[in-house]
């Protein structure tokens, strides 16, 4: 199966209409080695400077709600994370990683226009990033304005990137690196259980393209959180449920093509963009697989375990 690719410039919860990532960083980026081939001294120092890079190729929880709406799939709020239990949330460790959690819900929750349903999520949102010390980033009232009034998704969805944009660049300006990485898991993993659900019982390629192409994504991730998994048995408990899910995609096949380039105008300058296509072999039984093992350690984080 093939998809366009397009490249999704937001850090968390941009909307994308496009259906997969751009070529840039195969294309004399920044290249990832197999996370399992980076020696652990080498790991931290990459680590940093991976960060963007991994980030930027992120499948969106934005991204994956648009294909759902192109699909028709109604809007469920059984597929959302429950707040009800966040005050529990003791450890920073459980904090980023929610945080990155409703941040996928509160994506999920903007694109379908459910603004009005996502004021706990925002107020959740907000508990924890005070938590975490990084709560003067998040612009919570103005938020909470835009979504009670449901006048303007564009800035709602724009300030709530740019809130997260800046949390993770001041907790990695301060050294802070491992709680970033933390918070982008939570995005990955909830994004990943959004998409893999849907794909059991409505079948549409472009989103099963972009389930599949989680395999590398997967591989940059586990890069991120390599150096950080003997500093707590919580982050080691955390690498090896995400290792699971990477040994779930282990029959996967995913390959790269070079599409036609593109010539657009950029800052008043012309530029070449070159476009590849994704080529994706996986089978039902495959994505049943990683469905399965996506839900089982979305719950878990969830609930804590």
């Amino acid at each position: 199966m093939a998809g366009s690719v397009t490249k999704i410039v937001a850090v968390i919860l941009m909307v994308s209409l496009g259906s997969c990532r751009n070529s840039n960083t195969r294309q004399g980026g920044l290249g990832f080695p197999v996370a399992d081939s980076v020696p652990a001294g080498e790991a931290v120092k990459l680590s940093e400077e991976a960060v963007a890079d991994i980030v930027q190729n992120i499948a969106s929880p934005v991204e994956i709600a648009s294909i759902l709406q192109a699909m028709q799939v109604p809007f469920s709020a059984g597929y959302l994370a429950p707040t009800h239990e966040a005050d529990r949330l003791t450890t920073n460790f459980q904090k980023a990683i929610m945080l990155g959690i409703y941040g996928a819900d509160l994506g999920y929750l903007n694109i379908y226009e459910k603004t009005g349903n996502s004021i706990e999520v925002l107020s959740t949102i907000k508990r924890l990033a005070d938590g975490l010390r990084v709560g003067q980033y998040f612009d919570f009232e103005t938020l909470k304005r835009l979504s009670l009034s449901k006048s303007n998704l564009d800035s709602l969805l724009f300030l709530s990137v740019n809130s997260y944009n800046q949390i993770d660049k001041f907790l990695r300006d301060n050294n802070r690196g491992s709680i970033s990485a933390l918070m982008i898991a939570g995005v990955w993993i909830e994004g990943q259980y959004l998409a893999t659900q849907v794909a059991l019982n409505n079948h549409d390629e472009v989103l099963r393209d972009r389930i599949g192409e989680q395999k590398i994504i997967l591989g940059d991730l586990l890069m991120l959180l390599r150096p950080y998994r003997e500093s707590s048995e919580e982050y080691n408990a955390l690498y090896s449920m995400m290792e699971e899910i990477s040994s779930r995609y282990s029959d996967v096949k995913v390959s790269y093509r070079l599409g036609e380039p593109e010539t657009i105008e950029e800052n008043g300058r012309l530029v070449m963009v070159q476009h590849e296509e994704s080529i994706v072999e996986m089978s039902d039984a495959q994505l049943a697989e990683i469905a399965e093992k996506s839900k089982e350690i979305r719950n878990k984080l969830i609930s804590g375990q």
